[in-house]
């Protein structure tokens, strides 16, 4: 078989598929702060022979919350002389323009372990000033009295010559062995030196305790007798191995979330549906990403901590393009100072958890809410749910401020919820030149379910696809992926009759040599690897830039027309314009390389022993915003097989999901087990 887990905010997941392609799937509670003991949890409560794993996949949360909680490694940063204020000076691009408040972001690295060294290269990596390895040696010295725990080497056009950094990085860990060191070309090859600083200081920053978590998992595996090969899942939605995880663990950034965005482009692929709209909601916040042709997007435009007031931290690496809010099961619903509802970002998490969990929590969240609507039931929780204690926070804390009962209040705190997923969902579609009604909704999570059928109807999505297992959708999105790896150079040359088009064919056979060598190392064949281009485009003039999907032919004067015009399309599709007149070039080549790995097949839903009629668990009064309290007949999931059709109002549950089928809805399973909401707008 093969396994993936995925660690949550409030769940860890497991989903396993056997060679047969019988799906398994189950939950346990997240584990802070040793998160991989969720891990071996969730891995005990299954029936897994640990001798017949095949491989193991896993997506981790632990470098985001290392850098969103500020619980990362102690760092000094050796940079070129006269440049060490770069981290802190950044940009001057201000979300909030006319905020008088605005503070500039505080540089993960303070000023007095900020060091420079003498050495110099010109913008074609020509050398101008030799490194002073004196220099090297008294930062190194200087740091490591300060007991810094990670070094970040960042020097002035590396990305076009690594000699110096790769001198310099030799120096210092000769010196400091038991420091972790980061050089800047490892991470990104890319111009801009602010955006490189970052994403270097950044993946030291969570290093050592990236290296800790996962020799922790390691051995904790190991002593299961799980000996068989162990990928990570990272950023760009592939996998990647234990080994090269701790050397770059800024790739797992988003480690969690982009798996259920890949595994949505899968399905779709399955199902015959090229362009959907992926949405997850899961305990602590929501998380969309557009499919397009069947293409996971992605972008190097990633930001941490970003938000309409902040500008955030920007990594320069590959990540899924992805839009993540503060609004999940576990938000928290609060008053705020001009007494309007809030819903989120602050969220009950795994400890306390919703007042539901019954373990501590006196914040009414938007399980509670759902709970006290009826769109969840009791029986589906692991534990004993007091359902007056839950009224009771949801009257005591929103219920009092406007003189409404409990399930008004309750009403209210979904609205408000339901307006904060919307507005996300808007932001991958409409606000990017995509027209919803042209795409599929694929929800999943524990909450995707529950929330989908409302705001695909807000968006005028005709179809919305909730996927079997969709709780742990995350994980099962694992297994669907391929070894990837992204190389991406600088290389600026512009596409005119004259342009060396040779010289950029050359270019892309160095990347392409280098990928084949880096999955050989990784016991992919040459055979298994194939590849993808993007070319990071502008027009002449333009300071920035457009990735664009580009054909993997070699460059030539007869195609080069067709190049351009996908940089065109690109460029209208994000800005609704296009100037064929101007001249365009080339900033950056990025080539994204993919080993194969052996999936098994999923398997069609067998026929079950029940009716429809036998599929209904009960009926109970249920709260919808068009027509009130009404009788709903609830579904149970187990009992439903291919080719059943229901129509709404109707909730179908499962064990750790519910799917809301709103009035003049109509919802079926097909093949696979999946169930298929027509919205009929």
């Amino acid at each position: 078989m093969r396994v993936a887990t995925d660690i949550g905010g409030t769940f860890t997941d497991i989903v396993y598929i056997d060679d047969s392609g019988k799906v398994c799937v189950n939950k346990s509670h997240t584990t802070p702060p040793n998160f991989e003991q969720g891990v071996i949890d969730v891995i005990e409560k299954c029936d897994i022979d640990s001798k017949a794993v095949k491989d193991l996949t896993h997506g981790t949360t632990v470098v985001i919350n290392a850098l969103t909680e500020r619980k990362g490694a102690k760092t000094g940063l050796i940079t070129t002389k006269g440049f060490r204020d770069i981290i802190e000076i950044g940009r001057g691009n201000r979300p909030d323009l006319f905020n008088f408040n605005f503070k500039k972001p505080q540089p993960f690295v303070p000023r007095y372990l900020r060091l420079e060294v003498e050495e110099r290269l010109d913008y074609q990596g020509n050398e101008l000033v030799p490194l002073n390895e004196e220099d090297v040696r008294a930062c190194a010295e200087a740091l490591k009295k300060e007991g810094v725990e990670a070094i970040a080497i960042v020097f002035l056009h590396s990305y076009v010559n690594a000699a110096h950094e790769k001198q310099a990085k030799a120096l210092v860990e000769a010196l400091c062995p038991e420091i972790a060191v980061t050089a800047s070309y490892e991470v990104s090859r890319e111009w801009r030196e602010y955006e490189r600083s970052t994403t270097a200081v950044l993946n030291s920053y969570v290093k050592p305790l990236a290296k800790t978590y996962i020799d922790k998992l390691y051995n904790k595996l190991e002593e299961m007798d799980i000996r068989c090969p162990k990928y990570i899942m990272q950023s760009n939605g592939g996998t990647t191995t234990f080994e090269d995880a701790k050397e770059v663990p800024i790739n797992m950034v988003e480690s969690g979330p982009v798996a259920g965005i890949y595994g949505s482009a899968m399905l779709g692929e399955m199902l015959g549906e090229d362009k959907v709209i992926a949405f997850d909601i899961g305990g602590t916040t929501a998380k969309c990403s557009l499919v397009d042709g069947g293409e996971v997007k992605t972008t190097t435009e990633y930001k941490i901590e970003k938000n309409n007031v902040f500008p955030g931290y920007p990594i320069r690496v590959p990540v899924v393009d992805i839009v993540e809010i503060g609004n999940g099961g576990g938000s928290v619903a609060w008053i705020d100072k001009t007494g309007s509802l809030r819903v989120g970002p602050q969220s009950a998490g795994a400890l306390p958890g919703p007042v539901a969990y019954q373990k501590g929590g006196t914040e009414p969240t938007t399980t509670d809410a759902n709970l006290v609507v009826g769109r969840l039931s009791p029986g589906n929780f692991d534990m004993d749910v007091d359902m007056d204690k839950v009224k009771s926070a949801i009257e005591e804390k929103v219920g009092k401020a406007y003189g409404i009962d409990a399930e008004e209040a309750a009403m209210g705190i979904i609205r408000v919820a339901n307006s904060n997923m919307l507005n996300a969902l808007k932001l991958v579609s409409v606000r990017k030149g995509y027209d919803p009604r042209e795409f599929a909704l694929v929800a999943f999570g524990g909450g995707g379910p529950m929330h989908a059928a409302a705001l695909a109807k807000e968006l005028n999505i005709k179809k919305v696809i909730i996927p079997l297992a969709a709780s742990v959708f995350s994980a099962w999105g694992m297994l669907m992926t391929d070894l990837r790896s992204d190389d991406i150079q600088t290389y600026n040359v512009k596409l005119t009759k004259d342009a060396d088009l040779d010289a950029v064919n050359a270019e892309w056979a160095k990347l392409e040599e280098k990928a084949y060598a880096d999955n050989a190392k990784k016991g992919i064949g040459k055979e298994d690897v194939y590849f993808q281009h993007y070319l990071d485009m502008r027009y002449e003039g333009q300071d920035h830039t457009v990735k664009v999907r580009v054909p993997n032919d070699a460059l030539t004067a007869e195609n080069v027309r067709e190049f351009i015009e996908c940089f065109h399309r690109e460029h209208y599709q994000n800005y609704s314009f296009r100037l064929d007149d101007s001249g365009v070039e080339i900033v950056n080549m990025h080539l994204a390389s993919f080993g194969k790995i052996e999936k098994t097949p999923i398997k069609e839903l067998a026929p079950l022993p029940y009716s429809l009629e036998e599929a209904v668990k009960e009926e109970r009064p249920v709260i919808f915003e068009e027509i009130g309290k009404t009788a709903t007949k609830i579904y149970d999931r187990d009992r439903m097989s291919a080719g059943m059709e229901v129509e709404g109002p109707c909730i179908i549950e499962e064990v750790s999901a519910s799917t809301v089928v709103y009035p003049g809805m109509k919802a079926s399973i097909d093949k696979y087990g999946d169930i298929i909401i027509e919205t009929g707008v």
